[in-house]
């Protein structure tokens, strides 16, 4: 294997719980009741406007014009409190012998603030690629793909490690090795090659 791919929420840092509390924190001021935990098992990974989509159908509302914009705002704020690396991304990085990038469906600038505040900017200095800039998003594979391209590599020699079954799915039809990480769940998802439930497992593996 010539590469290993990343996704960076949920994956490089602990940010799933803190976007979807600020999810939460934002449906709380219109009124919507619900929880971070019900939001990140329904939309693990999924790409934000359809989310949105989603929620308005879900409560029968529309929502205001400065919704994303607020949202991102109460995000950047829970960062810069609270986000870290999850437990053994460090070494695991370090461990590495072979090229290694991100590639996220968030927008570059939240990408850059979570590597910032967790320290882990220096491991990525040019080597991140975002959805928002490719205008691909998981599960379709051509952020995968454009990663790949850029680095050099045949798609058939990467390693994806993603934390949503979307960013699986992109993995598979991206004809790329497919990298679960699960630190929650010991059921064996059938989308991935491989699942592990600490980064640590997968020192000496890639």
């Amino acid at each position: 294997m010539d590469l290993v791919i990343f996704d960076c929420d949920g994956t490089l840092v602990d940010s799933e719980f803190l976007c979807n509390l600020a999810m939460q924190q934002q449906l709380a001021e219109l009124g919507i009741e619900t929880s971070a935990e019900q939001l990140v098992a329904e939309y693990r990974g999924v790409k934000l406007n359809v989310i949105m989509s989603s929620l308005e159908a879900v409560f029968s509302t529309t929502f205001p014009d400065n919704f994303e914009v607020e949202y991102r705002k109460k995000v950047a704020q829970l960062f810069d409190l609270h986000l870290t690396p999850n437990q053994g991304v460090i070494e695991l990085i370090e461990s590495l012998s072979i090229p290694y990038c991100i590639a996220s469906s968030a927008p570059r600038m939240k990408i850059e603030q979570a590597l910032r505040v967790t320290g882990l900017d220096k491991y990525f200095k040019g080597k991140i690629f975002s959805a928002y800039e490719v205008g691909s998003w998981k599960p379709d594979p051509g952020l995968f793909l454009h990663a790949a391209e850029t680095m050099q590599v045949d798609p058939a020699n990467c390693y994806v490690i993603e934390d949503s079954l979307v960013g699986l799915q992109a993995a598979n039809a991206a004809q790329m090795k497919s990298v679960y990480y699960a630190p929650n769940d010991v059921e064996q998802s059938p989308l991935a090659m491989l699942q592990v439930q600490h980064m640590s497992e997968l020192i000496g593996k890639l």
